[in-house]
């Protein structure tokens, strides 16, 4: 059967933190705080197993938000003197903290949440991080004054962490750069370079989340702007096909993201986005099934992997489960169907 996966993030349960919001405040503090977040890992957990997913992850429940929950065991870091800035080229604003010295870990970052992960289930496993030049368009430079030094010097610490991700039993360790669909030309010619420099020395299997953005209206907006075809994809995936990952996520239902940019891939697993992340429409299997048909025209069946669009964070958590359960069933039927045609 086709593997299924979620992209990332997924919503935190009400005791834990906001709802609705991409950047919530917990609900507790200390060690409560710590077991709270365990415990609605676990929850996701099981959630995602009950569902049928044959990919785990831990929905980045401890996590704040998904690049500044990495860099808060990064030194060099100021949080206490928030600035605002314009996050995807101005796309949205929001208060980031600055570089002020030269980078370096602190600790481990997600070690807790990954031998955690390890442990409560039998399945395959994918540990989300943010990717150097996602990073890099969601803090203030204080210090480098040059984003593609600033972007390799948060590769190494990204590639120190992922190495150890691995050693904890991580299968995939995916890299999210949403910022690839917004500075295309720097993304092929230096973004790649710093991605793989930050999945340098890994056996496990690498991945690269792209995305057009949460379910928030900014983006929302933003998506409104692209006109009726998205061909961002295409100048970025043919670095990607020549790069060492493995592994591409892409945006596909519900977006006009023509399908056939997925052949510009050509050799890698290709995560096909059959989930909408930005409606809170509960896609039927039939319609999950047919994306994932208009995708095979492109990919390779053995290559394809059934995903959602991106992170389900900000949604409401009975939406979030029953999107879930429509990606393990939509791609049943997609395996019914060609088990079927192929008589």
């Amino acid at each position: 059967m086709f593997e299924t996966a979620i992209a990332g993030s997924l919503p935190k349960p009400a005791w834990l933190a906001e709802t609705g919001k991409l950047w919530p405040k917990w609900q507790a503090e200390g060690t409560a705080l710590d077991q709270a977040k365990l415990d609605a890992t676990l929850l996701w957990i099981k959630c995602q197993e009950d569902a049928g997913l044959s990919v785990i992850g831990d929905g980045e429940q401890s996590r704040q938000h998904f690049v500044h929950g990495f860099l808060e065991r990064v030194a060099g870091i100021d949080f206490e003197h928030k600035v605002e800035m314009g996050i995807r080229n101005d796309r949205y604003k929001a208060m980031v903290p600055q570089v002020v010295a030269p980078l370096s870990l602190i600790s481990r970052v997600h070690g807790a949440e990954a031998r955690f992960l390890r442990a409560h289930t039998t399945r395959k496993i994918k540990f989300t991080l943010p990717g150097p030049m996602t990073i890099v368009d969601t803090v203030a430079d204080r210090f480098y004054g040059d984003r593609v030094k600033m972007a390799f010097a948060f590769a190494e610490l990204l590639n120190q962490e992922a190495l150890a991700l691995q050693a904890e039993g991580v299968d995939i360790i995916q890299f999210d750069e949403p910022a690839f669909n917004v500075y295309m030309a720097e993304a092929a010619d230096w973004g790649v370079k710093a991605l793989e420099r930050a999945a340098q020395g890994l056996r496990c299997t690498t991945a690269v989340h792209i995305c057009y953005g949460y379910g928030i209206q900014a983006n929302i907006d933003w998506k409104k702007s692209l006109g009726d075809e998205w061909r961002q994809y295409e100048q970025i995936l043919p670095a990607l096909a020549a790069s060492a990952i493995k592994q591409v996520s892409l945006e596909c239902i519900h977006s006009h993201v023509p399908a056939e940019l997925m052949a510009l891939l050509k050799g890698k697993d290709v995560m096909v986005g059959v989930i909408d992340v930005a409606d809170e429409r509960v896609e039927t299997p039939e319609e999950v099934a047919d994306t994932i048909g208009r995708a095979l025209q492109f990919v390779p069946r053995q290559h394809l992997i059934a995903c959602t669009n991106c992170g389900l964070a900000p949604m409401p958590r009975a939406v979030a489960e029953a999107k879930l359960a429509a990606l393990a069933a939509g791609a049943r039927l997609a395996d019914e169907r060609l088990a079927a045609a192929a008589g």
